[in-house]
């Protein structure tokens, strides 16, 4: 049996030294974005999810990461994450997807109750803001 996982499109976005999250349901913070329909492309994708998100209308700057996430226990799903550039990113607003949304510090990511994957992609754009792991109670 071939095993298929639903993909996921995460933006990083950044505004001064600050990175952009939403919290989900499970009280977890994470990058925007969401699953890739059929026929999209990623980068398609990422821009979509990022104005129906947050408001926001961005450009896609790079791909940064890519990983395989076990959501829940028996629900995987394959994250790609993109650097994205929003000008207009004062503009933010929250969709009702999430029940909060906010910039964040590298140095207060990493106490944040967030999946280690998104820190490690958020830590490939921030450098060494990022080091000392993460000490997410996750």
């Amino acid at each position: 049996m071939n095993p298929t996982f639903p993909v996921s499109v995460k933006g990083i976005v950044q505004k001064d030294s600050r990175f952009l999250l939403v919290k989900n349901e499970r009280n977890e913070w994470e990058l925007p974005g969401g699953r890739l329909e059929s026929g999209e492309s990623p980068e398609d994708c990422v821009r979509r999810e990022l104005l129906e998100e947050t408001g926001l209308m961005c450009s896609v700057e790079r791909l940064v990461s890519v990983w395989r996430f076990d959501v829940l226990p028996e629900k995987e799903v394959v994250i790609v994450a993109y650097l994205c550039s929003c000008p207009d990113s004062d503009k933010l607003q929250i969709s009702d997807e999430h029940v909060e949304i906010g910039w964040f510090l590298p140095e207060e990511i990493r106490r944040l109750p967030i999946p280690q994957g998104y820190v490690e992609a958020i830590r490939l754009v921030a450098g060494s803001a990022m080091q000392g792991g993460n000490e997410s109670p996750l």
